[in-house]
């Protein structure tokens, strides 16, 4: 198999991790494969109806991690980290935000709007080809997904 860095890497792991993952009866929110310092990180997060615990991300990683070390997607060493993509968790791809609709979520864009604002909050109206649209304090807003540099979910902020 192909060895890669980034995307190609992300692509490997996620088609070893979906079947497996969707198995033991958890969704596959996201890959990533960062650089961290001198260090390289493989991060597969996981997601269920519920609440998730040390033991269900333990559960996965178990079963993972043969399984990628066999097809060896890496050349450089890493950590292997399975976890919650959390309260405040990143929405990347479409089927994230389909995921939280109707759910308050945080967007930063690249560029400012007309308006000179470039970070908005609000609940999550949906997702309609490649744009979102935004319940906002001002009104509805509607972004495309290409002009988003973040957006994630606004559930912890009534924890601190």
């Amino acid at each position: 198999m192909a060895k890669g860095k980034g995307g190609g890497t992300v692509a490997v792991v996620e088609r070893i991790a979906r079947p497996v993952v969707e198995q033991l009866g958890y969704r596959l929110w996201d890959v990533r494969y960062e650089k961290e310092g001198p260090d390289h990180f493989l991060r597969v997060f996981i997601d269920k109806d519920g609440t998730m615990s040390t033991e269900d991300c333990e559960r996965v990683s178990r079963a993972l991690d043969p399984l990628i070390d066999e097809a060896d997607p890496i050349e450089e060493s890493y950590y292997f980290e399975v976890s919650s993509p959390g309260l405040g968790r990143r929405l990347t791809r479409p089927e994230h935000f389909a995921a939280v609709a109707g759910q308050k979520i945080l967007v930063r864009l690249y560029r400012a709007d007309e308006s000179g604002e470039k970070e908005f909050s609000g609940i999550l109206g949906g997702l309609e080809g490649e744009t979102i649209t935004l319940d906002t304090p001002a009104g509805e807003k509607s972004f495309a997904l290409g002009d988003l540099a973040l957006a994630k979910l606004c559930d912890d902020e009534d924890l601190f």
